[in-house]
């Protein structure tokens, strides 16, 4: 005898991914912001490529573009983790034990990582204060630094915000419901 998921049979589904209803409505925000991020890192490339061989010279600015848009690549999916309850974790800690236990550490992974971000978010706004009180510019267009910098507090309060959601959905949630949608062993 098979045991089903109560979310219905989801064969096509990545294995640990969440069920479409228990994701939050909002990490649209997170997947448009990774489309948009990749496509603007693969047009700024592919057109520095052209320039370089048919000039035989390179756009400047395109590598300090790209770094950002990399570096807030990182974070968007990084929030986007956090919210489908997808960060890296020892599966044999998570997963192992009682389903009580399963839930615990979720919820201590989910308090941890909104105070490891909510730390990030508040002392970065001090660098993005220092970018902009000496008027630091970039090295390669020479453009404003705080115009990177604040990003960082944005998408690290993004990500604690995700956190205290992930803490809270598991916190209501039943002990089965923390229990991850996959499980390598069928009995």
């Amino acid at each position: 005898m098979s045991s089903s998921s109560p979310q219905g049979p989801a064969t096509d589904a990545l294995p640990g991914a969440a069920s479409p209803e228990a994701e939050p409505r909002s990490l649209r925000l997170e997947d448009w912001l990774t489309v948009i991020v990749m496509a603007a890192l693969a047009l700024i490339t592919f057109a520095n490529v052209l320039v370089r061989y048919f000039t035989n010279s390179s756009f400047a600015w395109t590598e300090e573009i790209s770094v950002f848009l990399m570096i807030a690549l990182a974070l968007i999916a990084g929030s986007a983790a956090v919210a489908r309850d997808q960060h890296i974790r020892i599966e044999y800690f998570a997963e192992g034990g009682s389903a009580l236990r399963s839930k615990r550490l979720s919820m201590l992974g989910a308090a941890t990582v909104a105070l490891l971000f909510g730390v990030i978010a508040v002392l970065s706004v001090r660098v993005v204060w220092d970018d902009y009180s000496f008027g630091e510019t970039s090295p390669g267009i020479g453009v404003p630094q705080w115009w990177y910098s604040i990003w960082l507090p944005v998408f690290s309060a993004l990500i604690t915000a995700r956190a205290i959601g992930l803490f809270i959905r598991r916190s209501r949630g039943t002990v089965s419901d923390a229990a991850p949608a996959h499980k390598d062993a069928q009995p």
